[in-house]
């Protein structure tokens, strides 16, 4: 029982502090960003190691070895994506008279080389742990990629709470790919389905009498669940952003700094104020007014080093 309980601590740990530290590292600079990347990719290539090293490891300790190394290999692929560097070859917004399958494609083509690079990733770590008796960073890898991909097609098809604060700046363009609308059809199914396997992981942690069985499966069933509950966000009107405010509100507050210093706003609105997250080019706004074939760009007197964009 003990052993279980440090797992979940460990796990949910691990979730929260993982995913607040990406986004605080977000608010580096472009260079910073590179030394980061190139630190993740080598720590992600000693995790490779790692898990062939610890294939026939079957302590409690392994267990929480496969477990980290499964964690650290997905956090470069998120770092990767969400830093800018393997995304897709389109980095534009959708165009408005898209929809149906032209839509899913376009979509589609917007993280097509990171669906790839995770794609590889998985296939190594089947061939990594095949026929070993320690496969907890496949369990993990896997349970990961699997609940992100109905994290994104959920976006797609429409939720009532996309999320969107997660995304940084130069991403900002996949947000005109999410649908903000009622529940769609495949929420209730992949919930159903994800919390039928956390049963069936539960039930075998809990019929074991092995301490690695039981520490593994603990592990991955916990991301499992918290899987689930970061489903439950895009229904119900609960803030999840608040558990990691503390590293949007630092990644936000160095935006500005590094000089997010115009804004945008519908003509006639009061949001003149905003940070943008339009993806224009930066040296095309200067001067007293910019033309833009959609928008026009002006000097904001309540910030004189600002501009603001207007749409026409």
């Amino acid at each position: 029982m003990q052993t279980a309980v440090i797992a979940i601590g460990f796990a949910i740990f691990a979730w929260w502090f993982s995913t607040g530290a990406i986004l605080l590292l977000l608010r580096l600079s472009p260079f910073a960003r590179e030394v980061v990347m190139a630190l993740a990719s080598i720590v992600a290539v000693l995790a490779l190691f790692g898990v062939d090293a610890i294939r026939d490891n079957t302590t409690v300790a392994g267990a929480f070895a496969g477990f980290s190394c499964g964690l650290l290999i997905w956090a470069w692929h998120e770092m990767s994506f969400l830093f800018g560097y393997v995304t897709g070859p389109r980095r534009t917004p959708c165009p408005p008279d898209l929809s149906g399958n032209p839509r899913f494609r376009a979509a589609f083509e917007t993280i097509l080389h990171h669906e790839l690079a995770i794609l590889t990733t998985l296939l190594m770590l089947v061939w990594l742990s095949w026929a070993g008796d320690n496969q907890i960073a496949l369990w993990t890898f896997t349970v990961l990629w699997a609940m992100r991909i109905s994290a994104k097609l959920n976006v797609f098809l429409g939720a009532p709470n996309l999320a969107e604060e997660f995304l940084p700046e130069h991403l900002a363009y996949l947000k005109s790919y999410f649908r903000r609308d009622r529940i769609n059809a495949l929420f209730p199914v992949v919930v159903t389905l994800a919390s039928i396997a956390l049963g069936w992981l539960i039930h075998l942690g809990l019929a074991s009498g092995d301490p690695f069985v039981q520490a593994g499966i603990t592990l991955v069933a916990t991301f499992l669940a918290l899987a689930i509950v970061e489903h439950w966000f895009f229904v119900l009107p609960i803030p999840d952003a608040a558990l990691w405010r503390w590293a949007l509100r630092a990644r936000d507050e160095s935006e500005i700094a590094r000089g997010a210093d115009y804004v945008l706003a519908p003509s006639g609105t009061s949001h003149a104020a905003a940070p943008v997250t339009a993806g224009f080019d930066r040296t095309q706004l200067r001067g007293d007014s910019v033309s833009h074939p959609s928008a026009v760009a002006t000097r904001d007197n309540r910030r004189p080093n600002a501009l603001k964009l207007e749409w026409q």
